[in-house]
């Protein structure tokens, strides 16, 4: 499939790119070899390859869920340079 000027000026239109004249024939060329590689790519026979999200093995680093003791309302707030009714009293910050 070729790329045409138009189709790079489309493309730039949708993404709200400023692509300039002097540089649109080159953009042309990129985006060409980018079609023509993946229309390539798109010849491969992958019937057997099994569908990963990932190519190397990935598995979630847990720890144990252990029951700890933890702080109390009133040890927690001990640091607060300001509380409220039980809570972090913090600095408006939407103007």
């Amino acid at each position: 499939m070729p790329i045409t000027k138009e189709d790079v000026k489309y493309i730039a239109a949708l993404a709200r790119i400023d692509v300039p004249e002097d540089k649109l024939e080159g953009m042309t060329k990129s985006l060409g070899g980018i079609v023509q590689y993946v229309e390539k790519l798109q010849e491969l026979d992958v019937a057997d390859v099994k569908p990963t999200s990932h190519a190397v093995p990935v598995g979630n680093v847990l720890r144990p869920d252990i029951i700890k003791p933890s702080l109390t309302n009133q040890e927690a707030l001990a640091i607060a340079v300001e509380a409220k009714d039980g809570c972090f009293k913090v600095p408006l910050v939407i103007e």
